[in-house]
C-alpha cells in the first residue's frame, strides 16, 4: 500500500516536493518475523547440542589416521643360507605387535642364551625401516641399552640389563619382556626374569595379553623370580 502527503489545492509551493513513503507489504513482514521466529528457535537447539557459537573459524585439526600394525607379506624377503628370522614386539597405536626381523648368524660360534638376547636386544633398539614405519611400528627401546648374564644367586633364566628394569619406559620394558618371553632361543617363557645393575632382586615379567595390550601395565607386573634367594 502506498501513502501519498496531500497538498493543498493551490498546488504546492516554490521549492517544495510531495514526499512519498513506502510501508512493507504484509506479505513481507510475515516472512521477516519468521526468520525471526526461526533463529530464535535455532539459538537454544544449539546450546541444548553443547555447540557454542563462534565469529572466528575453528580448526579441528586433521582426520585421525588409522596404521595396520601388519608389515605386509609380500615385503618380508627370503632368509639367507646364514641368517636367520627372529619375532620382535614393537609399539604400534598404542600396543605391541610383533614383526619379523633377519638377523646375520655368528660364524663358526655355537648360539646360546646371551648372544641370542644380545641380538634380539640389538633388533629392538634398531629403527623401524621404510615398510615398518609405513604400517606405525615405533621403537622405544634406549639405544645405549645393554644385557648381560645372571649373577652368582640368580634365578635360572636371569639376564640383567645396563638399567634396572622399573627406571625404563614402560613401552621399552614391555617390548623387551615380549621379545625375550616369546623368543623360541632363549625358552618361550612367556615371560622374562629381569635385573638390573645393581644388587636388586630379578623379577619375572610376563608377556601377557594386558601387557601386551596395554604397555604401560608392565610396570606393575613384575614379581619375585621363582629360585630368588635374599
Amino acid at each position: 500500500m502506498t501513502w501519498h502527503t496531500r497538498t493543498p489545492s493551490a498546488g504546492p509551493g516554490p521549492g517544495t516536493r510531495a514526499r512519498t513513503r513506502t510501508r512493507p507489504s504484509p506479505r513481507r513482514r510475515t516472512a521477516v518475523l519468521t526468520t525471526a521466529v526461526a533463529l530464535g528457535a535455532l539459538v537454544p537447539a544449539l546450546a541444548s547440542c553443547g555447540i557454542r557459537g563462534t565469529s572466528v573459524p575453528v580448526d579441528a585439526g586433521g582426520a585421525p589416521s588409522r596404521v595396520s600394525c601388519k608389515v605386509p607379506a609380500d615385503s618380508v624377503a627370503p632368509v639367507p643360507p646364514d641368517s636367520s628370522r627372529v619375532t620382535v614386539y614393537l609399539e604400534c597405536s598404542s600396543a605391541l605387535a610383533p614383526v619379523e626381523r633377519t638377523v646375520t648368524n655368528p660364524k663358526q660360534q655355537p648360539a646360546d642364551r646371551l648372544r641370542s638376547a644380545r641380538a634380539l636386544l640389538d633388533e629392538l633398539q634398531e629403527q623401524p625401516g621404510p615398510v615398518e614405519e609405513e604400517a606405525g611400528f615405533v621403537t622405544a627401546v634406549p639405544e645405549n641399552l645393554e644385557v648381560s648374564g645372571p649373577r652368582a644367586g640368580d634365578p635360572e633364566g636371569t639376564l640383567r640389563l645396563s638399567a634396572r628394569p622399573e627406571d625404563l619406559p614402560s613401552f621399552a620394558l614391555a617390548q623387551i619382556v615380549c621379545t625375550f618371553g616369546e623368543s623360541a632361543a632363549l625358552g618361550r617363557t612367556h615371560a622374562a626374569v629381569l635385573g638390573g645393575p645393581g644388587d636388586g632382586h630379578p623379577q619375572r615379567y610376563p608377556c601377557s595379553d594386558e601387557v601386551r595390550t596395554h604397555p604401560d601395565s608392565v610396570l606393575g607386573a613384575g614379581s619375585d623370580a621363582p629360585g630368588t634367594s635374599g
